[in-house]
């Protein structure tokens, strides 16, 4: 039996990538002018009690140093104080506990960039890991610590890395059978939708071929042509794509169809 050789990657412009590489660990901190002037919440509430003293500009960019750091609550705040006084901003800090209260109230506007005619989107799935039980189990059973599991359906835009259509399902659910309700969350116009060999079915290229969009979906190895059409005699997608795997190969495929951009 023949095995495939092993691809070869080498670097030839070393020095773009030794520049990269060091370019990781530059940090930049860049805070809007608009972000410092409302920093302080200058509108009250008209409700009883104390208004919030802190904007929700405030508490968004502390939860997202510290999400970007991963640091605790007090390392958060001792972090912001430093770069402000660094950076000569004379501002107080909002205390790790307003941050612990505020931050799942916080409104954020993802900004969302305007599509230029059809996107090509990408699909897959990945695995969640379900933990805790309900309190009278545990009180008349004990903790229990078998895992369950749900699953996570995405469609991204391939340009941007926007996810444009996500699903939630039970661990039984297979991708097909989540992949239509994937495109029927995407108002957008779709020109090409990219996945792998698990939405090799024939339902998945009826899904894409309704939205009028090219399907970039690697065949299994052992894969037999599908019956053309047999009105019109056109060629069925998925025989054009093991026509061209047949005469450059799998990975010549994909490169030329940027099945690699998943």
């Amino acid at each position: 039996m023949k095995t495939k050789p092993k691809p070869c990657y080498r670097i030839r412009n070393w020095s773009e990538y030794d520049a990269a590489l060091k370019q990781r660990g530059s940090l930049t901190f860049w805070i809007d002018e608009t972000v410092i002037a409302g920093w302080i919440n200058a509108q009250k509430s008209g409700r009883r009690g104390a208004s919030r003293h802190y904007s929700d500009g405030a508490i968004a960019l502390m939860a997202t140093v510290q999400a970007l750091f991963n640091l605790p609550g007090r390392q958060t705040e001792g972090f912001l104080e430093s770069l402000f006084g660094l950076m000569g901003i004379d501002l107080p800090m909002p205390d790790h506990s307003v941050l612990s209260q505020r931050i799942g109230k916080v409104a954020v506007e993802m900004p969302i960039a305007p599509s230029q005619g059809g996107i090509h989107v990408v699909v897959d799935s990945t695995g969640v890991k379900v933990y805790g039980e309900g309190e009278w189990k545990v009180r008349q059973h004990g903790v229990d610590k078998r895992r369950t599991w749900r699953k996570l359906h995405v469609g991204v835009k391939e340009t941007t890395g926007e996810i444009s259509a996500a699903v939630a399902s039970t661990n039984n659910v297979s991708d097909e059978e989540a992949f239509a309700d994937i495109l029927k969350e995407i108002d957008d116009e779709i020109e090409q939708v990219s996945g792998d060999g698990t939405y090799d079915k024939r339902k998945g290229y009826d899904e894409i071929a309704s939205r009028g969009a090219k399907p970039t979906i690697l065949p299994r190895e052992d894969a037999a042509r599908w019956q053309d059409d047999p009105e019109t005699g056109e060629v069925h997608p998925r025989n054009r794509v093991l026509e061209r795997i047949e005469a450059v190969g799998r990975q010549q495929w994909k490169q030329e169809s940027g099945y690699h951009r998943r």
